[in-house]
């Protein structure tokens, strides 16, 4: 399973690619929302977690754009943020992200057992 993380936050990045590789994932990683794009329309990717803030695009604006692209509008998309205002954590629901994660209220083991719940779902759901 390919897990692509979209996020500038090196320190971040660094934190969850260490914890989930641990769990046996193969992890991709993008610092901006248009290399993000990018990937998660060319590399097989099974699950993607996004920033709400990038240096170039908004997180919601990612998450638009791939659900409205043919070979990506089925990858499940946990956002991943800073910033709990509930009207981006609405946007983001309601353009289609599974999930809506605080950066500073979690550990990376709850997001690699956000990760594992929607992975398990999907694949339920595409059975």
């Amino acid at each position: 399973m390919k897990i692509l993380i979209v996020d500038d936050d090196e320190a971040i990045t660094t934190i969850l690619k260490t914890a989930i590789e641990k769990e046996h994932y193969e992890i991709v990683v993008a610092k901006t929302g248009e290399e993000g794009l990018a990937k998660a329309k060319t590399d097989g990717i099974d699950l993607i977690l996004l920033d709400q803030v990038l240096p170039d695009i908004s997180g919601n604006e990612v998450l638009k754009q791939l659900k409205n692209d043919e070979k990506a509008k089925n990858i499940p998309i946990i956002i991943l943020s800073n910033f709990s205002q509930q009207e981006l954590v609405k946007e983001a629901i309601d353009k289609g992200a599974v999930d809506y994660v605080f950066k500073y209220q979690v550990e990376p083991n709850d997001v690699i057992s956000k990760i594992k719940q929607v992975l398990e779902k999907n694949k339920e759901e595409q059975n």
